[in-house]
C-alpha cells in the first residue's frame, strides 16, 4: 500500500502492516531492514509489548507460548480501504485464545504520518492485551568513526523538555529494577554505546514524543503520542549499527519472576465483549 499528499510518501507491507517507507523530498527516513543489524523496520506490538516471561502468558490457569513483542508483527494483513488495513482471519487461537479484530489506519497530515491502531474484542468474554509501536529511523549522515550520532529529546504530554528517569533495567529481555534510579539528559546523545545494556525504558508516562536530532542537533523527526503509559529507546547494540528505534507503548515488557495471570500483567488492557481499545500515534518530519 502506497500512500501520498504530496509533502511525505508513505509504503506499508502487508506483511505485519509494518510502515516499510516514509519518504520527503526524496530522502528515506525508514530503516532499511538490513538483516545485519535488525530485519523489521516498524513491527505493530501485540497482544504484548516486550517479553512475556519464559515466553509464556498464562490465561484461565492455562499458559500459552507467546515470544517477544507477540506475533502480529508476522501476520498477513488486507487492504480494506484507503490506509486501512485489517488482520486476515480472527487471531491466533492456538497461542491468544480470544476471537478480535485488529485495524490499522494510515494517515497524512501535512508532513505528519498519523497511526491508528484499533483493536476490537469480537468475544464472549473479557480480553487482555497490550500494543505498542516499534518503528525505527536511519541517523542523519551515520558516520561509525563519529563519537556522538544524534540526539534524542524528550518532552511531556505538555510539550516540554523532560529529563526522564529509568527506574527499571532489562535482564533477558524482562524487567529487573536498578539499584538507584538513572536520570537521562533531555538532549541525550546517541553514542556506539547508549544501548550497550539494551533498551532504555522509561515507565509511568513521563515521555510522549521523542524527538531525532542530527550531530548538530538540529530535529529530523519526532514520534508523539500523548496516550503512551512506557516510551523505549532501542538500537541493537552492534558496531556500526546506523539507526535507532523510537517506541510508545501501551503495555511493557513482564517484570522477571512473573508468571501469574495475563489479567495481572503490569500496563495489561482489559476489553470487555464488544468493546474495543484504539493506540495511536504520529511521526512528524521536520
Amino acid at each position: 500500500m502506497k500512500l501520498t499528499n504530496g509533502i511525505i510518501t508513505i509504503e506499508v507491507a502487508g506483511h505485519g502492516a509494518e510502515l516499510s517507507s516514509l519518504v520527503k523530498e526524496g530522502r528515506e527516513y525508514m530503516w532499511s531492514g538490513d538483516s545485519m543489524f535488525w530485519s523489521r523496520k516498524a513491527p505493530i506490538l501485540f497482544p504484548a509489548v516486550g517479553r512475556p516471561y519464559c515466553d509464556e502468558i498464562h490465561i484461565g490457569g492455562k499458559a500459552f507460548t507467546m515470544k517477544q513483542h507477540g506475533f502480529a508483527r508476522d501476520c498477513e494483513f488486507e487492504e480494506v480501504g484507503e490506509g486501512l488495513m485489517r488482520m486476515a482471519g480472527e487471531g491466533r487461537p492456538d497461542i491468544y485464545p480470544y476471537r478480535y479484530l485488529l485495524e490499522v489506519q494510515y494517515s497524512l497530515d501535512g508532513d505528519r504520518v498519523e497511526v491508528a491502531w484499533t483493536v476490537k474484542n469480537l468475544d464472549s468474554c473479557d480480553m487482555f492485551a497490550q500494543i505498542g509501536a516499534h518503528p525505527g529511523f536511519i541517523l542523519p549522515d551515520y558516520d561509525v568513526a563519529d563519537a556522538v550520532h544524534g540526539y534524542v529529546q524528550y518532552y511531556d504530554k505538555e510539550g516540554r523538555p523532560v529529563s526522564p528517569v529509568m527506574v527499571s533495567g532489562l535482564d533477558g529481555g524482562n524487567r529487573v529494577p536498578l539499584a538507584e534510579p538513572v536520570r537521562i539528559s533531555a538532549d541525550m546523545p546517541v553514542t556506539g554505546d547508549s544501548f550497550a545494556h539494551d533498551a532504555l525504558i522509561f515507565e509511568g508516562g513521563q515521555v510522549a514524543t521523542a524527538v531525532l536530532c542530527d550531530k548538530q542537533g538540529r530535529p529530523v523527526l519526532g514520534v508523539g503520542c500523548p496516550q503512551a503509559e512506557a516510551y523505549g529507546i532501542w538500537a541493537p547494540y552492534k558496531p556500526g549499527c546506523p539507526f535507532v528505534c523510537l517506541e510508545p507503548w501501551c503495555g511493557i515488557c513482564d517484570r522477571k519472576g512473573y508468571d501469574g495471570d495475563i489479567s495481572g500483567r503490569d500496563l495489561i488492557h482489559c476489553i470487555e465483549p464488544g468493546g474495543k481499545y484504539t493506540f495511536t500515534y504520529s511521526i512528524k518530519v521536520y
